[in-house]
């Protein structure tokens, strides 16, 4: 049977649609933001608020909550606004910050899972979470529709407010200058992005969510020297790996979430190889 012919018949099976749906979706979405988290030097805060959905995760988990999300979203959203607050204000800022709610909410989700999931095979659900090995291929139409309206938002927000969030990543003080609520843009990206990560999940895993982000606006940044340029590339090169990383993990019975990940290494690292001959012409 030919590769062509086994991708065939995967595709006639509904929960590999529901992968590709939500992951193109996913993918997109993240690669929008990204640039400019990574412009603002923010991408850090995606790995953060990734072990703060995990948390929130596994307290929803031992709960039995019918919808994970009811929690997750709300925790992992207001954890973005303490963040952004906190960094803003407070005397322990930045990466500092981060770096404590991450550890903590990671550290209290495996204990918790530990010491109240009915689940014998503790080390396995762990591992799905953190590294998304089956949770995409588990989706239900209600999740597909959910992650669909989610992605609706997220575009539209980053359409309707491009020039905004363009003054924005740049140079906040002049934007702040000409009349822009500055700190008003940088919650709702804060927002945006724990909206992003909990997507996220789903995909690649809580510990792999920042790749998401990060990789393909890096990788753009190689070729396009133009903020729209980088936009467009990134959301290009970050749904093409998506779609990739999800067919090989299916036909190879790799994890989702690190095939993925390892796609956007190797478009990363082709990026750069083109972008030096490129610079060398």
């Amino acid at each position: 049977m030919s590769i062509w012919e086994q991708l065939t018949g995967y595709l006639s099976f509904s929960f590999v649609r529901y992968a590709l749906i939500a992951g193109v979706l996913i993918a997109l979405c993240s690669s929008l933001l990204g640039v400019t988290l990574v412009l603002k030097r923010f991408s850090v805060i995606g790995d953060g608020l990734s072990h703060v959905a995990f948390g929130a995760l596994a307290i929803a988990t031992v709960l039995r909550l019918s919808n994970n999300m009811l929690l997750v979203m709300p925790v992992t959203v207001v954890c973005a606004v303490i963040l952004l607050c906190a960094n803003q204000n407070a005397k322990i800022k930045g990466d500092a910050a981060i770096a404590m709610l991450s550890v903590s909410a990671l550290a209290i989700g495996y204990l918790i899972q530990n010491l109240f999931s009915s689940s014998a095979n503790i080390s396995g659900d762990v591992c799905s979470t953190l590294f998304g090995s089956t949770l995409i291929l588990t989706l239900s139409k209600s999740d597909v529709w959910l992650c669909v309206g989610m992605s609706v938002v997220v575009m539209a927000i980053f359409l309707l407010f491009y020039h905004k969030i363009f003054a924005v990543t740049f140079d906040e003080t002049f934007a702040a200058a000409t009349g822009i609520r500055a700190g008003m843009y940088n919650l709702l990206i804060a927002v945006v992005t724990a909206v992003i990560i909990v997507l996220a999940m789903n995909l690649v895993g809580s510990l792999l969510t920042s790749a998401l982000i990060v990789f393909p606006a890096l990788s753009a940044m190689r070729l396009f020297r133009s903020f729209r340029g980088v936009i467009f590339c990134a959301a290009v090169i970050s749904v093409v790996c998506a779609v990739v990383g999800l067919l090989i993990s299916i036909l190879a019975s790799t994890p989702v979430g690190a095939t993925i990940v390892i796609a956007d290494l190797v478009a990363f690292l082709g990026c750069c190889g083109t972008g030096a001959v490129l610079r060398r012409k």
